[in-house]
């Protein structure tokens, strides 16, 4: 299992989130619901040193931001990962690249690809393995207009353990 660095909603952005996750686990789609917690990944790798959240404290006292869900994306070919994109601001950027910087000696062996700042895509994961056959019900449950909300704080995820600890 991988371990992260993740930005997390405040309350009505998460219920907002759940809400999707619920409507599309009443569809049928393999959704989220009920085992995750919505969140946005800014560093990922094997394992993170933990360490870091200490360094970590003075990004934390950055939040809350204000974000922007805006359209759904699918990532994958034949059964993919279906997720609203975050709409990139310049205070998001920086601070994604602020955690990246303080977290990368931290990232063992390495940083995965995907969040290296220039090739980092923000997100909010709704449902993984949806089939063709489910695309058109996932997307229209999923994408039904922009969803303004906030960040108000960072977590180190532990996934070979599955716990959460607050920055």
């Amino acid at each position: 299992m991988v371990h992260s660095i993740e930005l997390v909603f405040d309350a009505a952005t998460e219920t907002t989130v759940r809400d999707i996750w619920a409507q599309l686990a009443a569809a049928g789609v393999p959704s989220q619901a009920p085992a995750a917690r919505p969140h946005v990944t800014l560093a990922v790798a094997q394992r993170i040193d933990a360490r870091v959240d200490g360094e970590l404290a003075a990004v934390a006292d950055r939040l809350p931001i204000d974000c922007i869900l805006g359209a759904t994306v699918i990532f994958g070919r034949s059964h993919g990962v279906l997720a609203r994109l975050v709409v990139p601001t310049v205070e998001l950027l920086d601070l994604h690249a602020q955690v990246y910087r303080v977290c990368a000696p931290h990232l063992l062996p390495g940083p995965m690809s995907n969040v290296v700042p220039g090739r980092w895509t923000a997100h909010v994961t709704l449902a993984r393995r949806v089939g063709p056959a489910q695309l058109g019900r996932a997307r229209r449950i999923a994408g039904r207009g922009e969803i303004t909300g906030r960040f108000i704080g960072l977590r180190r995820w532990d996934g070979n353990t599955r716990t959460e600890y607050r920055v």
